[in-house]
């Protein structure tokens, strides 16, 4: 198939969707309106041109195992506010203090430091409101899913890998230590993204596994391709800085296994993660096609 009209096809849906659920973050239904400078700030941030590669995930894992509508989209919309809360963090001058996120002026050097961390702390709720209040499905399957999507944003998913890979900088660190960094910090959503669609789409809890161990691989993968392309990437192609892990002294695979070992692993975790799909057919060829592009992608 070809992926990038696929990734192309779905990144439309999902900005679609996004543009439904939050087109000025306005909405008739709650007592009040955002303030202008907050809608602003959020879609600065939310329509900069992501690839969208979790919700478009969650997407073709629900259909894969036969969902079909428009059910899994309050979801991937969800996710998507989730990944972009996190970068608007990241960024901040307390973490990364990047100037540049996808060829644009990151959140906090146009609209300032505080209305930034108030920017990510509105999308992060504002993906909650969404998942729970625009979803038609079961109550019971929507809850299981937000808890789950809570745990791998939260202290024990996303945060917790975020807090160990600052405290690893300009430390000597153990495998162990990156692996936990990458499988929590990209890995814990990615995968919740994909199990999300199994759930939504209804797959049986042996379809659940295999699509786990999918996730978990392509997750970690997707980490290992970033540590390489901040260190060998194209600057105008990835839209920001490279070089920062370096500078930074960052925990990374390249820092601790070298470049040449790292795009190794990153291709052995694609094929194996390829093969656990193995007995589904053509239904996961998406998610074959997307496992091939994290590694392959320039930016």
């Amino acid at each position: 198939m070809d992926i990038h009209k696929y990734l192309k096809e779905k990144k439309e849906i999902v900005d679609k969707a996004l543009e439904e659920f939050l087109p000025d973050l306005e909405d008739s239904r709650q007592d009040t309106e955002a303030p202008s400078s907050l809608r602003r700030a959020i879609r600065h941030s939310l329509f900069s041109g992501g690839k969208r590669i979790r919700p478009i995930l969650a997407i073709a894992a629900f259909e894969a195992v036969g969902g079909t509508g428009k059910a899994i989209l309050p979801f991937a919309c969800g996710l998507e506010m989730i990944h972009t809360y996190s970068l608007i963090h990241d960024d901040l001058p307390a973490i990364d203090n990047d100037d540049y996120r996808r060829g644009q002026p990151t959140c906090h050097k146009v609209f300032g430091e505080a209305l930034a961390i108030l920017t990510g702390d509105g999308l992060l709720t504002e993906a909650f409101r969404l998942m729970t209040q625009e979803s038609s499905a079961d109550p019971k399957i929507v809850l299981n899913i937000v808890n789950e999507i809570a745990q791998a944003s939260g202290i024990s998913g996303m945060v917790g890998g975020q807090v160990v890979d600052i405290e690893s900088e300009g430390k000597e660190v153990s495998f162990p230590t990156i692996e936990y960094i990458h499988t929590h910090k990209t890995g814990a959503l990615i995968t919740a993204s994909i199990r999300t669609g199994v759930k939504l789409g209804g797959g049986d809890e042996k379809t659940l596994q295999a699509f786990t161990q999918f996730g978990e691989q392509i997750g970690l993968a997707f980490q290992i391709v970033d540590d390489i392309l901040n260190v060998e990437g194209k600057a105008e192609l990835l839209g920001k800085s490279t070089g920062s892990d370096l500078s930074k002294q960052k925990a990374t695979y390249p820092s601790l296994m070298g470049i040449e070992e790292s795009k190794k692993r990153a291709f052995t975790l694609m094929e194996s993660a390829i093969q656990s799909l193995y007995p589904f057919g053509p239904a996961v060829e998406p998610l074959r096609g997307i496992a091939k592009f994290i590694i392959l992608r320039e930016s």
